[in-house]
């Protein structure tokens, strides 16, 4: 990414959390309301690491620092693969029939019967739009305009 380019998505990310904020004023459920403040959360996140990957642009530009090219390399690709969760995430270790939500502790999916063994995972489910509210239609503008996925999942 260039200066440039980052320079562009810093002022988008920074309209959308506006736009997030005013918007949480018309929330009227605590679960509006929280999912508000977690997609707020997540664009000062990606806001951060804007930031984070301007300061080392202008550390490779100047010269001062030879090791901040490889850190610029390193964010660049770690923000490839940035995603805002506003509800569950969900890791699975195939390897060990073991998922866990939200980094919370292991759990086992292998169960055993009489009729043999059965390794059963949860699923994400996304919420509806009527879920979302008006969120929904922010969801989608920002993961057009900055190719941020924002996922609004539930583990069941």
């Amino acid at each position: 990414m260039t200066s440039d380019h980052n320079l562009m998505l810093y002022t988008k990310l920074a309209g959308f959390r506006l736009v997030v904020v005013a918007n949480r004023f018309g929330g009227d459920t605590d679960f509006s309301r929280e999912l508000h403040d977690r997609l707020i959360e997540g664009l000062d996140a990606a806001i951060a690491r804007i930031h984070l990957m301007m300061a080392l642009e202008r550390r490779v530009q100047t010269g001062e620092d030879e090791v901040a090219e490889y850190q610029l390399q390193g964010e660049t690709e770690i923000f490839g693969r940035f995603t805002i969760n506003l509800l569950d995430d969900l890791e699975i270790d195939d390897d060990t029939h073991e998922y866990r939500i939200n980094g919370g502790n292991w759990i086992n999916a292998l169960t055993a019967d009489d009729g043999g063994v059965e390794v059963k995972f949860l699923a994400l489910v996304r919420l509806t739009d009527d879920e979302l509210g008006t969120l929904a239609s922010i969801i989608q503008d920002i993961t057009l305009e900055t190719d941020i996925p924002v996922h609004a999942v539930r583990a069941i």
